[in-house]
């Protein structure tokens, strides 16, 4: 099973690699960038809540069949990966103002790699990796306590980097603004940053290829899509949004 799993972890981080390239030159049609040519468009809110939810049932799933499923640290990363998607799937959809469509194209393949994200997640955690891997003096491990604090800074930045994004327009609104406050200060995708930050802490929380597959996973889907936002305000808003002189996604870097 190791080594089946290591090939998939390989395989993984080719295709991560083959899809940062991609979205350099083709930008994902949804959000801002929403575009019947990814398939048929519906509502924001199904389309959030069907490429999400998988990920979070899946995980539920390899967790509760798992004879590690109660072990201390085993279930403390699990409780974290899934408080993300529990609001990812379960509450952000029902957050989001307007009428914004996704494709269908873009949910399909959303739901492909949520699912094999889970099976890289939870294989790991809870099948795959050697018994007693994760004892509980891994709580006190510096991989652990660092990792989990720079995932719930990533998580507080992504959730407030919504939040302003979610209440740039009043009711009736219906034109692009540039988003200000939090994090937006330094990068104009915020809550990209967020969600890297995130996820590279649970890749140093957990320790594992996995986690770091999926860090990378993270790095290369929004990475080009942050600069093709910062690309869209420079030519939407000019000058008012140059001279803020944000970086892209990394504070103070890029």
């Amino acid at each position: 099973m190791t080594a089946t799993f290591n090939l998939f972890l390989i395989v993984m981080s080719i295709l991560a690699l083959i899809v940062f390239i991609a979205l350099r030159h083709v930008n994902a049609g949804y959000g801002i960038f929403a575009d019947r040519k990814w398939g048929i468009l519906i509502s924001n809110r199904i389309g959030w809540l069907v490429m999400e939810a998988p990920v979070f049932l899946v995980m539920g799933l390899l967790w509760i069949t798992s004879d590690r499923a109660f072990q201390p640290v085993p279930l403390t990363m699990f409780i974290l990966f899934q408080l993300h998607y529990l609001q990812r799937a379960f509450i952000y959809p029902f957050l989001l103002r307007g009428k914004s469509r996704m494709p269908i194209g873009i949910i399909a393949m959303g739901m492909i790699f949520n699912v094999l994200n889970a099976l890289m997640q939870g294989g790991w955690i809870f099948w795959v990796s050697p018994p007693g891997r994760y004892p509980v003096e891994w709580f006190w491990s510096l991989p652990f306590i660092v990792g989990t604090m720079i995932f719930i800074a990533g998580m507080v930045i992504n959730l407030h980097s919504d939040h302003i994004i979610r209440t740039l327009r009043q009711p009736g609104d219906t034109r692009h603004h540039i988003p200000r406050g939090g994090m937006f200060r330094y990068v104009s995708s915020a809550n990209y940053f967020g969600e890297i930050v995130e996820w590279t802490g649970f890749a140093l929380l957990s320790w594992s290829w996995s986690g770091a597959v999926f860090a990378w996973w993270t790095f290369a889907n929004l990475v080009p899509r942050a600069a093709a936002t910062y690309k869209k305000y420079s030519e939407e808003f000019g000058e008012e949004f140059i001279r803020l002189r944000r970086r892209i996604v990394i504070p103070f870097i890029y």
